[in-house]
């Protein structure tokens, strides 16, 4: 599949990721001054909540990151009280993390907060839809390409 020519690849590229950036660092500050945690683990909780029993290499693959990193990160959200590990009955070697009680209370409220700034922040934009099947669509393709995947 060939690209619009007219269009400034490097210059696309660009503005997608500073958009990106800009739009992941005004929901981080919402939702740390209103719930005390960051946008990464908003994005964890609510992934959890919706595949409860995922595994640490089930979050590294849909958030694309490391297996440590991931690792870590379910430690720390552990360690807050708002996840449990469970035994993975089919493999000793795993475990399962599921919302706790206050970690589910806490991602509801948080999704409230999420999609009411990301709401403000991209209400004016023209052709929204389009836009957003257009990222799906990239997303997807990356994905069942296994583009961008971390080796480690």
């Amino acid at each position: 599949m060939e690209y619009n020519s007219a269009i400034d690849l490097p210059g696309f590229f660009g503005d997608l990721v500073r958009c990106e950036t800009r739009l992941y660092n005004a929901l981080n500050d919402r939702l740390r001054e209103r719930h005390g945690i960051v946008t990464s683990q908003f994005e964890f909780l609510r992934y959890l909540r919706e595949h409860p029993g995922s595994r640490v290499a089930d979050l590294a693959v849909e958030f694309a990151i490391g297996i440590g990193a991931t690792s870590k990160a379910a430690d720390r959200l552990e360690k807050q009280g708002w996840v449990a590990r469970q035994a993975n009955p089919s493999d000793r070697r795993s475990s399962l993390l599921v919302l706790t009680e206050d970690g589910r209370r806490l991602v509801d409220a948080a999704e409230a907060t999420f999609t009411d700034r990301l709401g403000e922040l991209i209400a004016d934009l023209p052709s929204l839809t389009d836009m957003a099947r257009a990222f799906a669509g990239l997303r997807a393709a990356l994905e069942r390409d296994q583009i961008g995947m971390p080796s480690g």
